[in-house]
């Protein structure tokens, strides 16, 4: 996870009103906050996440709001101080700014207050505002209305105003007065938050803002326990699919009993279960270095900036990209960087990748028959149509549809997709069985270059398509992860036999019926049955025949090959604590409240099962200790 605020990514404004605003940060653009006013977005990029910043005044001459950092001092002052006594001003800690918001800093070391007459109790108090007699009158609409035009001191003036104008204040109790307060507060005051986009706030804002059925109605904890329960982790570091095509084919099986980390996801809430898995392995954000390199627009104040040349002094600086610059040597380096990628070729390291020379133009170019996908730590996602639904993961830099995604990102090597059709009957998929010929470089020579480009383009995506798919229906995959619509019975039919031994199983379902039907075709009972009375399609089968059993009326699954399946939910619920008054929250949503099967895979044991050892009774003990 990123610390700071990446150019062209993905975050979330919390305002004080508690709404979010979710956009991205494009430089050299400006942001809209409506109301609360507008600031140029390179203020915010390369600054941390979770600061609270505060939208001042418009300048003479400009058109946006300068952006202050409102310390922690100043943020929790109504929590820290004493509600009786007013704090000095000689004791006050005074709040420091950088030296690019030094100008820009207002004075915070005068306090006002707002005293009773009768009783000399302080009944209010406001930092920063300018306090008179006449503010001590009933606002209206209109004179409301005027100063939210105004929109001085970034509404804090107007706050204070309103509670000097109240007639009834020195009647409110104490936590009348803070709930008031505080609810003007957050209707006028001009700030917002910086929070980054991960995977919670992602579900939060889908559940709670936008169309909660595109992700199941799933919640954070629904997330957390598939997560767990299916023992999602990082695989550890392993080299990508670069060896020879000759030794590739005798050395796969054993590379894929050797690997771990392989997970098989069936998602069908838009790439929210698969960005919550990757975040889990460690492979959903791409690294800070490369995520710089790649940015290659001017965000610094000192860069040419037509839209913003008049903001030069409320930009953030954040340095100047380097620019490459060709010199008289570029043959030579050329020819040097020929003769490395051949050395790096001729190598038996485990991380070359093979170049080769085409079109007689002396130029490497990859082969096109070379898989960039790595041998663990990486997730399969099984699809029902010709392209997977991974919307949400755009969110994080990544758009699987997309021809011309960065490489460098590590989905690109860990994430792999395959079709339905692909994963029970491939003969069937064009795709997979038609493999265009090898052509001479002679020939390729003389076409022009978009034939050239279609046709690398499809054996790129021939092999790719070849590859997961073979490794994919051989199996011994670390664990299975569902989150669908579709009949979890007919899912575990044709994917339970891919798992490897002891692999978890977690499934998530908006209903708890076909879970329940699920946790039936497992039980005890059947498994029972099973083993005393076996159904007479499966005699004489081996054990490879029997866990691809398609199964029957009485046994829709083989129950001998899940152990421990069980049934469970669980949903978070905030409360109310108050003496005498302590209930859970009426305003919590509704929706599915979503469950989750899980079990184990295990392979049955072949032959007869005997005990051994001594055993000695109970009896013999006590026999013993009468004798003695």
């Amino acid at each position: 996870m990123h610390s700071l605020v990446e150019p062209h990514a993905w975050v979330a404004l919390k305002l004080p009103s508690g709404n979010l605003r979710v956009l991205q940060v494009t430089p050299n653009t400006t942001i809209s906050l409506g109301k609360y006013g507008s600031f140029p977005s390179n203020l915010i990029i390369h600054r941390p996440f979770h600061l609270t910043y505060e939208l001042q005044d418009i300048q003479p001459g400009e058109n946006f709001n300068r952006l202050r950092i409102v310390p922690a001092s100043e943020l929790y002052r109504d929590i820290l101080s004493s509600s009786t006594s007013s704090s000095s001003p000689e004791g006050e800690t005074p709040v420091t700014n950088d030296d690019e918001d030094a100008g820009n800093a207002l004075a915070t070391s005068i306090e006002y207050s707002l005293v009773d007459h009768e009783s000399g109790a302080v009944v209010a108090r406001t930092d920063r505002a300018e306090l008179d007699a006449s503010a001590r009158q009933t606002l209206s609409i209109e004179e409301i209305e005027a100063l939210k035009k105004d929109g001085t001191d970034a509404g804090r003036g107007l706050i204070a105003k309103l509670l000097l104008s109240h007639t009834a204040i020195d009647q409110k109790t104490e936590y009348s007065l803070a709930k008031y307060k505080l609810l003007k507060t957050k209707k006028y005051i001009r700030r917002f938050c910086v929070v980054p986009m991960d995977v919670p706030m992602l579900t939060h804002w889908q559940l709670e803002v936008k169309d909660s059925s595109k992700i199941l109605d799933m919640r954070e904890e629904m997330i957390a326990l598939l997560g767990c329960w299916a023992n999602v982790h990082f695989g550890g570091e392993d080299r990508c699919e670069n060896e020879s095509i000759q030794g590739s084919d005798n050395h796969e099986q054993k590379d894929l009993q050797h690997s771990s980390g392989r997970w098989l996801v069936v998602d069908d809430t838009g790439g929210l279960l698969v960005a919550a898995m990757a975040e889990r392995m460690g492979i959903l954000y791409s690294s800070e270095n490369s995520s710089a390199g790649q940015e290659n627009e001017p965000t610094s104040s000192d860069a040419p900036q037509e839209q913003f040349s008049t903001h030069e002094a409320a930009v953030t600086n954040l340095g100047e990209p380097p620019s490459d610059k060709g010199g008289d040597n570029s043959n030579d380096d050329s020819i040097d960087m020929v003769a490395q990628v051949q050395e790096i070729a001729e190598s038996t390291s485990s991380l070359q990748v093979a170049k080769v020379t085409s079109h007689g133009d002396n130029r490497p170019r990859s082969n096109d028959l070379k898989v960039p996908f790595a041998h663990s730590n990486t997730l399969t996602v099984i699809h029902a149509n010709q392209q997977p639904n991974l919307a949400f993961l755009r969110e994080y830099g990544f758009d699987i549809t997309n021809p011309a995604q960065a490489p460098d990102h590590p989905l690109a090597s860990h994430l792999m997709t395959i079709s339905w059709l692909q994963l029970v009957e491939p003969e069937l998929d064009p795709t997979y069985t038609t493999k265009l010929s090898d052509v001479s470089p002679e020939v390729l020579r003389s076409w022009k270059a978009n034939r050239r480009g279609t046709y690398h383009r499809k054996r790129r995506r021939w092999a790719k398509i070849r590859h997961i798919v073979d490794t994919t229906r051989k199996g011994e995959f670390s664990g299975l992860v569902v989150a669908s619509t579709m009949d979890p019975i007919s899912i575990m039919r044709h994917v339970g036999p891919l798992l490897a031994g002891g692999a978890p199983i977690a499934i998530y379902s908006q209903s708890i019926e076909p879970l329940t039907a699920l946790v039936d075709c497992y039980s005890i009972a059947r498994r029972a049955a099973w083993v005393s009375n076996p159904p007479e399609e499966v005699a004489g089968k081996t054990q490879e025949e029997l866990e691809n059993w398609p199964g029957n009326e009485e046994f829709p699954l083989n129950p001998s090959l899940v152990l421990g399946a069980s049934l469970q939910t669980s949903r978070v619920r905030k409360w109310q604590v108050l003496p005498g008054r302590t209930h859970p929250l009426m305003t919590g949503r509704g929706g599915a409240e979503g469950y989750i099967f899980t079990a184990w895979r295990v392979k049955p044991a072949e032959g007869k099962v005997e005990a051994r050892g001594k055993a000695r009774t109970r009896k013999r003990k006590l026999d013993e200790s009468a004798k003695s």
